[in-house]
């Protein structure tokens, strides 16, 4: 096998070739910037330019641009929302539902709680956990029939109960929602939905308007126009991390299946063509037949072309030596979703150090844990999962640090505080406790004199 091979879909890479570092040290390499990334930020400068001095006028006029529909009010009316809801199909509903369901459950397990502890002497400390106020969910256009993002990415902020967690999407040409979005939005918990898209929605929730109103953080999928409007107006709200292309690296010996590993490379290729798809593994015979079984399945795909496009262009397939160098080589490529199709998945997953998430075994494919399994699909991508984190319930809570000393602790331990101060050059924070301890050490000596005066 080649170390190359001349092929229309995945690339066909051997770990022990000359240039295989190279090579996969390019594919490891995700953050390369957009060509046209200044462009971008001039149109997105200007639209947050236009939002903010026109209000939902400008947002009104962003709509019909993108979408062409012409709206008279930006937000879904509660009659509006029944109607979609009711439209969808039941069993559509009861799927929806049960994804919520499960997904909601997984986040309840581990709510971090206000804690506090005390010392003797008259200290205490301790943390305060609270949810933010408010929290703005942006879909993009391309995320407009994912019902399942709004539940991701809406659950965990309502599993702590977040006052009011608002959703923008854009509508259709007619004016609508899509109801599977908004039956999602409604078992998720959503409160408010907002007819926008791109950056003049980000805008809106960043700044407020008359109509949308303003969030604490705005959380979202990957796209370009989004994303950087949600960087440039970072402080004037919060953001999640960048969430770039969808990628998966499936790791698998001669136990795998090869039609069901080449249906998880392409589960992942058609979602868009930027997605990424690694397969790496140590049996040439099990390379050769998944990339056979991805050209067969291709036939009959019809987002075949999008897949094509992301499978030549960024995917390949890796044989290396053994299983251990293929984790090694998986740790390092720190994969967004990381398939272990191995006889001993357990064994393997001890190895494994980077990976936003992990499926185990022959019969958990990829799209368990993107539709209902429970665990978040809004993993970290491009590398990031080295020092990231799925999203959870975390990203929807602020923490308050607090402390208390009575006379007696600062007493105790006031004259480090003094000599650390003296250490950095300050003498500010020395005197700020100095002259708290002259108070105590008067008060100690008035309490002595009066019990001396008794006696």
């Amino acid at each position: 096998m080649a170390s190359r091979a001349t092929t229309k879909l995945l690339r066909v890479l051997k770990s022990d070739d000359a240039s295989f570092a190279e090579e996969f040290a390019t594919l490891c390499d995700r953050s390369g910037p957009s060509k046209n990334q200044a462009k971008l930020e001039a149109s997105v400068r200007e639209t947050i330019a236009t939002i903010r001095q026109q209000g939902d006028t400008g947002l009104i006029a962003a709509v019909k641009r993108a979408t062409g529909a012409k709206l008279e009010a930006l937000e879904v009316t509660p009659a509006e929302w029944d109607e979609a809801c009711e439209s969808v199909d039941p069993v559509d509903r009861a799927a929806i539902g049960k994804a919520a369901m499960r997904i909601r459950a997984f986040h309840r397990k581990r709510i971090p709680s206000s804690w506090e502890m005390r010392e003797e002497g008259g200290a205490s400390m301790g943390q305060r956990v609270r949810p933010l106020d408010s929290v703005g969910i942006y879909l993009p256009t391309e995320e407009s029939v994912r019902p399942t993002s709004v539940i991701m990415y809406t659950t965990p902020a309502s599993v702590v109960e977040v006052p009011e967690i608002i959703l923008t999407t854009a509508p259709g040409k007619n004016g609508k929602v899509n109801p599977e979005i908004l039956m999602a939005a409604r078992v998720a918990g959503v409160h408010r939905v907002f007819k926008s898209t791109g950056a003049a929605a980000v805008t809106a929730m960043a700044l407020g308007t008359d109509s949308v109103p303003r969030v604490d953080k705005i959380i979202g999928p990957g796209e370009a126009e989004g994303s950087t409007a949600k960087h440039l107006l970072m402080g004037d709200v919060g953001v999640d991390t960048k969430i770039g292309s969808s990628e998966v690296c499936i790791i698998a010996d001669t136990s795998a299946t090869p039609a069901w590993i080449a249906a998880d490379l392409i589960s992942q290729a058609e979602k868009s063509s930027n997605s990424q798809q690694i397969f790496i593994t140590h049996s040439k015979p099990t390379a050769t037949r998944v990339l056979d079984q991805v050209t067969r399945q291709l036939k009959t795909l019809d987002r075949a072309e999008i897949a094509k496009k992301a499978m030549t262009e960024r995917g390949a397939i890796i044989v290396t030596k053994s299983q251990n160098e293929s984790i090694a080589l998986a740790n390092q490529y720190a994969a967004e979703r990381l398939v272990l199709a191995v006889k001993d998945p357990d064994a393997a997953h001890k190895l494994v150090k980077n990976a936003g998430a992990v499926f185990l075994g022959h019969y958990t494919p990829v799209a368990v844990g993107d539709y209902l399994a429970g665990p978040n699909h809004v993993l970290p991508t491009g590398g990031s999962a080295r020092f990231l984190s799925p999203l959870s319930v975390e990203d929807f809570l602020k923490r308050t640090t607090f402390m208390r000393f009575e006379p007696p602790k600062l007493r105790e331990l006031g004259a480090e505080v003094i000599r650390l101060a003296e250490v950095e050059g300050l003498a500010g924070p020395g005197r700020s406790v100095d002259l708290r301890l002259q108070k105590i050490r008067r008060v100690r000596r008035e309490r002595e004199a009066a019990r001396e005066a008794e006696m």
